[in-house]
């Protein structure tokens, strides 16, 4: 019986070699935005995971775009030659594939380091505006953001687009727009947030609107050969907020307009979430949204053993898995995984050593094992 989470799949022009990927996980760690050696290490030892493919980070498309400071950017050219020397290393040094994840921070812009409490960043402190689909803070401590006029938010599209541009000349593989986690795209998604009057806002059609534009001349300023996908909010996890149902709508107007795969996350968009999290807890949003739509859907959320990851794939409830945190803890999951499944992922020639079939109490490989698989 052939095990699913090792067989390989294409999006658009690019195979990816099984259906582990590691997520975006903000780093806080750039110097106004550019990549540096701590990002060389932290992206490049997946490189050598046996991993599919690998995403940055949130990585921001304008100054007053940025979660924090902090934030890895992609507005300036500096930025650009910086991802190129990680995607660079990928190239040279392993199989992996490698995504540059786009977005605007919107309301959530001009936030404090989670590690420095959170909390907005005041303007006599580095700070900076930020800008909204409405005048709504995430908090009544939060500053109330801006409210983006209809110039403003054709601007928005077109900093996508500048960031998309730099991306290709970066060599990277794919991007992933980022519409969820209650940036500004989600932001004009959710009633919660987005309480306009004019085309952007109102009806599902409305608040639709952004998303679709972006993702739209996103697909048209990047190579037709390369695949663009995007990671949604399946929901708000609070009344009167976005939905599944919603969500479905969404994936198919995407699907309509040649979108290569949708990532489902959920939540982060307004601290009332109730948010019932358990191992596998968003599986079934993934499993509305690929009943809906043709495109490969990733699933992510406390996904953290291989026959779980397995199980996933096999019922159908989605197509590949995203496992952020556990990378984190153990950067070599995949190889655990493949040992645990009874598949092959590469090794780097420099660690074929540590497969397991190369273990014994002498130095040598077990008779009848195999040597590792390496790149």
């Amino acid at each position: 019986m052939a095990i699913r989470l090792f067989q390989p799949i294409e999006l658009r022009g690019l195979r990816l070699q099984n259906r582990i990927v590691v997520p975006s996980m903000t780093q806080f760690s750039a110097d106004d935005g550019v990549a540096g050696d701590w990002h060389l290490m932290h992206l490049g030892q997946f490189a050598a995971s046996g991993a599919a493919l690998v995403n940055t980070e949130s990585t921001y498309v304008e100054p007053r775009a940025r979660n924090a400071p902090t934030c890895l950017s992609l507005y300036t050219d500096e930025q650009a030659q910086a991802i190129a020397r990680i995607v660079d290393f990928f190239k040279q040094h392993g199989s992996t594939r490698f995504g540059i994840q786009l977005c605007h921070g919107g309301r959530k812009a001009s936030s404090k380091e989670h590690w420095r409490g959170g909390g907005p960043l005041a303007l006599d402190e580095g700070g900076y505006e930020a800008v909204a689909p409405s005048p709504v803070p995430i908090k009544p401590d939060w500053p109330v953001p801006k409210a983006l006029d209809p110039g403003g938010i054709r601007a928005i599209v077109d900093k996508f687009v500048e960031a998309a541009r730099r991306a290709d000349r970066t060599g990277a593989d794919l991007i992933e727009i980022h519409a969820a986690h209650g940036y500004l795209l989600h932001q004009f998604l959710s009633p919660i947030t987005n309480r306009r009057g004019d085309a952007y806002g109102g009806p599902l059609e409305n608040r639709m609107r952004l998303v679709l534009e972006v993702f739209e001349a996103v697909r048209a300023a990047w190579p037709d050969n390369k695949p663009v996908g995007i990671r949604v909010s399946a929901t708000d996890w609070a009344a009167g907020g976005w939905t599944v149902e919603e969500t479905v709508q969404l994936a198919r107007c995407l699907e309509g307009l040649g979108c290569d795969y949708i990532h489902v996350s959920s939540g982060g968009l307004t601290p009332e979430q109730i948010i019932e999290v358990g191992p596998g807890y968003q599986t079934g949003f993934a499993a509305a949204v690929k009943a809906a739509v043709k495109m490969p859907v990733i699933t992510v959320g406390q996904i953290t053993e291989p026959r779980q990851a397995e199980s996933i794939l096999r019922t159908g409830l989605a197509d590949l898995v995203g496992v952020a945190r556990m990378m984190l803890f153990n950067p070599r999951w995949p190889w655990v995984a493949a040992h645990e499944l009874g598949c092959e992922v590469p090794y780097p020639r420099q660690y074929e050593r540590a497969h397991p079939s190369r273990w014994s109490m002498s130095g040598v490989a077990s008779p009848g094992n195999q040597p590792a698989k390496v790149v």
